[in-house]
């Protein structure tokens, strides 16, 4: 039993993790439809990321590298790229379009971090071998998946007998820019983050080589995030109203995203990744799609169309045929290293006579 449930951890803490990133997304929509800031829901939501994470990062990494200038100025970048740009072109996305629409091309982020790794020459493409070639076909696919979901839209399909809608039809955020136009510029911003998040992760990965603490990495994205957004907050948002909550669906909205969704998941995503890899868990993201797809239909009356359900196949495909050729250029540089590590051995080993 205890062999069972090691192997079956993991998965279920993934899981765990799709669900409560699913359940930000839809409340995310439910408060900047209540009619809450975007930056506010980002600093707010990054002062509770702080405020659970660096508990964390004091009690079980007591032990870390000195901070350089090189280490600041990363932070810095980190906090950025993940924190302010992310998080903000994510929640404007989320206001022009729907939550479905915005889940899926989130799935984009494996093909745009790889188109980014090989234009700043930090991973290398072999057109000749499989997974280059996976990657590649992933990359088009999860283009290709991106448009259809954009330009097409179909016939629609009612999964559900009844309709509730939690959102005020009656608050336009977006005045006179009609449905289509706001659709559009909703993919331009989530496709942006995207790019932001994927930068994020090459900066992160630059962290690990010379700070490899990621509880206290995170902890310390969390709070220059926090401070980067509370500045320019009170620049663009000086409404103080905007920036005061009740025991409403703000705080809800804030206070989740914060403890649950930056806090806690981000730390049990790097366990995950200690124990089976990024590719591991880089597999579920696809989950998130699914869940919101069925909350979104269910509460939001999104409508679910003939394109948003070819354009997501073609993207969770894409996803899967990049992190294929992923897997298999990490399980034969594995193999390269073993054999390396064998010959050195065998080379410094004497040989005994008989």
């Amino acid at each position: 039993m205890g062999t069972m449930w090691d192997m079956v951890k993991p998965a279920l803490l993934m899981v765990s993790v799709q669900i409560v990133f699913s359940a930000c997304n839809v409340f995310y929509k439910l408060a900047i439809f209540d009619g809450m800031s975007t930056i506010v829901i980002t600093a707010y939501r990054l002062a509770f990321a702080s405020i659970t994470t660096i508990p964390f990062a004091l009690i079980f990494e007591r032990k870390r590298p000195k901070m350089t200038w090189r280490l600041f100025f990363l932070l810095l970048l980190s906090g950025l790229f993940n924190g302010l740009l992310y998080q903000n072109l994510f929640f404007g996305a989320l206001v022009m379009a729907s939550a479905t629409l915005v889940s899926a091309i989130y799935n984009l982020i494996p093909s745009i971090t790889f188109v980014l790794a090989v234009s700043f020459s930090l991973e290398k493409l072999n057109w000749r071998a499989p997974s280059g070639i996976a990657k590649v076909t992933g990359t088009i696919l999860g283009l290709a998946g991106a448009l259809l979901l954009t330009f097409y839209k179909g016939v629609e399909f009612e999964i559900w007998p009844f309709q509730i809608n939690l959102l005020d039809p009656t608050n336009n955020e977006l005045g006179p820019i009609t449905e289509a136009t706001s659709e559009l510029l909703g993919v331009l911003c989530v496709v942006i983050s995207c790019f932001c998040f994927s930068i994020w992760l090459i900066i992160q990965a630059k962290i690990s080589e010379i700070y490899p603490c990621p509880q206290s990495s995170i902890a310390l994205m969390s709070v220059i995030g926090t401070i980067q957004c509370f500045i320019l907050g009170f620049i663009v948002e000086r409404d103080l109203d905007q920036w005061k909550f009740g025991w409403d669906i703000r705080l809800l909205t804030v206070a989740f995203s914060g403890i649950l969704g930056s806090g806690i998941m981000y730390l049990v995503m790097a366990w995950v990744i200690q124990a089976k890899g990024p590719l591991y868990t880089a597999a579920f993201n696809p989950l998130m799609l699914l869940f919101v797809t069925v909350v979104a239909s269910m509460i939001l009356d999104e409508k679910l169309n003939l394109g948003s359900i070819l354009g997501g196949v073609l993207i969770v495909c894409g996803l899967y045929t990049v992190l294929w050729g992923k897997g298999k250029e990490t399980q034969k540089k594995i193999i390269h290293e073993t054999f390396e590590t064998a010959g050195d051995t065998e080379a410094t080993t004497p040989l005994l006579s008989p």
